[in-house]
């Protein structure tokens, strides 16, 4: 009894760890300036300013729409990369497969030297004519090698009589795929789809690289910019020129974690759905003797 009371609180312990700083950003975010300067980052604030959400939140408009395109690329590129990365790995993890070691080569080849910024660039904006385009956003995280060769090690666990019984009882390949496959293979699926969610409501890269449009731009780069307008207010630069009244305090530092709530709060939520499945096996007693 004794020891389990020891296991709960360290668990305690460990959960108030981890969150203790995502507390410490919400009681920040809702500080004013002067006090973080004084005070520092804090759970709970002296006095709750909204300043820092009044000035991300100035043009409601803008901050939706940057949402509705984070969402929208988010869903359609994880959707579209869970069916490709799946349907390439379980070509390549089938042993019946004539080449199956030629791409599995080629799969890893590509994690250890890839083409390069430049290259990327003139492909998508040259050959493609991408640029300004939503695709830009959605194609270059459609499918990685680390993905694939994930996705291949959990397929190699299925056992062979499934197929072989599937395709006695007359099931074609897409057959087996759609109704063995991917039932089979939730929990490599929830994983996969995880790391596709987090890459691509995370990215700003793309955005700096392939959008000009405000109208397509997503959350996070759009954040950026507001973050760095308001860094910019609070130079030197931006008094001298009149852009600022002296003693003025532009909300850079309370800004920064009203950023991080705004920006990480629906992958909160999304979380627990994809939690339940990380260790769950659906293979077991698939076959029977």
């Amino acid at each position: 009894m004794l020891s389990t009371w020891i296991i709960h609180g360290i668990f305690i312990l460990v959960c108030v760890a981890c969150l203790y700083p995502f507390l410490v950003i919400i009681g920040t975010s809702f500080q004013n300036e002067s006090d973080i300067m004084t005070y520092g980052y804090s759970i709970l604030p002296k006095k709750i300013d909204l300043t820092a959400y009044r000035v991300i939140l100035h043009d409601p408009a803008v901050l939706l729409n940057a949402y509705m395109v984070t969402i929208y690329t988010t869903l359609i590129g994880t959707v579209a990369g869970l069916w490709i990365t799946t349907s390439f790995a379980y070509t390549i993890s089938r042993k019946d497969y004539a080449y199956r070691k030629g791409l599995s080569f080629y799969v890893f080849f590509t994690m250890l030297f890839q083409g390069g910024l430049v290259p990327s660039y003139i492909l998508m904006v040259s050959w493609l004519d991408l640029k300004n385009n939503l695709l830009a956003l959605i194609l270059p995280f459609l499918i990685t090698g680390w993905h694939v060769l994930l996705m291949r090690g959990f397929l190699q666990t299925l056992p062979d009589a499934l197929f072989e019984s599937a395709k006695i009882d007359g099931a074609s390949e897409l057959t087996i795929f759609t109704r063995i496959v991917i039932p089979l293979s939730k929990p490599a699926l929830a994983t996969l789809g995880l790391f596709l969610v987090l890459q691509y409501w995370n990215d700003w890269w793309l955005t700096l690289l392939y959008i000009d449009h405000e109208n397509k731009m997503k959350l996070q780069y759009l954040l950026i910019r507001v973050l760095r307008n308001m860094e910019f207010l609070n130079s030197a630069e931006a008094m001298q020129y009149g852009l600022v009244k002296p003693g003025q305090q532009v909300p850079s530092l309370a800004a920064r974690m009203a950023m991080c709530i705004l920006a990480a709060g629906p992958m909160l939520v999304i979380f627990p759905f994809f939690q339940r499945y990380f260790v769950q096996g659906l293979t077991v007693g698939s076959v029977k003797g």
